[in-house]
Parts: C-alpha cells; structure tokens; sequence
C-alpha cells in the first residue's frame, strides 16, 4: 500500500513540473480536480479512484482553457494564434470582431 501511494505522489509531481512552463493551467487544473473529486467521493461513498479520474480529467480541461501570462505567445505547435497577440505589432487583428 505504501508502494502505490508514493507512486501517486510522485506521479502528481511529475505533472506539476511537467506543467510550469506551460500557457495555461491543465496540469494545475487536473491536479485540483483529481483532489475534488477524491473529496467528493470520501464524503458520498463513492470509488474513489473513478471521482479522482473524473475530476482530473474535467479539471485538465477547465485549465486547459485558461491563458496563464496574459501575454502574446505568438503561435503554438498547431499553429494557432494566442487570443493576446491580436492586434499588436507583427500580427493582424482579430478576424472575429
């Protein structure tokens, strides 16, 4: 038993590190959901596994979606660009508006 959660331990740093240079807050994200719905399952007599599954993976995808700097990025590997760089110089202004 021990085993298994010092390797969920480290398994959460792993992720932390992983995302501190990141443009958003997924790893932050999953990592607080994974603790909400662990939590949510001590309290109802759920499996806590599955509600630590379920609330990383909405908490990744909440994080995913917020700009962490609020600066321009320029282009990521998809070739999207960041939601900041409209209108500044080198880049056009935003087609959506």
């Amino acid at each position: 038993m021990k085993n298994r959660m010092f390797a969920a331990s480290a398994l959460a740093l792993s992720t932390l590190s992983l995302g501190a240079c990141a443009e958003n807050y997924s790893a932050e994200g999953a990592l607080g959901g994974g603790a909400l719905g662990a939590a949510a399952a001590a309290v109802t007599g759920g499996d806590i596994a599955s509600y630590a599954l379920a609330g990383a993976a909405a908490g990744g995808l909440a994080g995913y979606f917020v700009d962490k700097d609020d600066d321009c990025d320029g282009y990521n590997n998809n070739r999207y660009l960041d939601d900041d760089c409209f209108g500044t110089r080198g880049y056009p202004v935003d087609p959506r508006y």
